[in-house]
């Protein structure tokens, strides 16, 4: 019964990436797309959580931390830069 949930949320949490997939190609604006990334990013991470909760292994713990801060990072990098226009501020 757990495997059949566990699978059940592997294919929500699939096509929840498709959807932001497919957001972040036709999304209208820039702050769209860089949302539908962000959101890819921690959905990527619940699927291997999945995948790790299958496999009763703490196995690609780093591989999630790594994705989350990048996803974070990039996310907050590309606003700041579409708000100011650099990323750095120069004196």
């Amino acid at each position: 019964m757990f495997a059949v949930v566990v699978a059940f949320v592997q294919i929500i949490l699939a096509i929840s990436m498709l959807l932001c997939f497919v957001r972040g190609l036709l999304g209208p604006t820039t702050f769209d797309r860089i949302a539908a990334l962000d959101t890819f990013g921690l959905i990527l991470v619940g699927f291997i959580g999945t995948i790790m909760i299958s496999q009763s292994s703490l196995a690609y713990s780093e591989v999630i931390l790594v994705i989350g801060i990048l996803a974070f990072v990039g996310s907050v990098a590309m606003s700041k830069f579409l708000e100011r226009g650099d990323l750095f501020e120069h004196h």
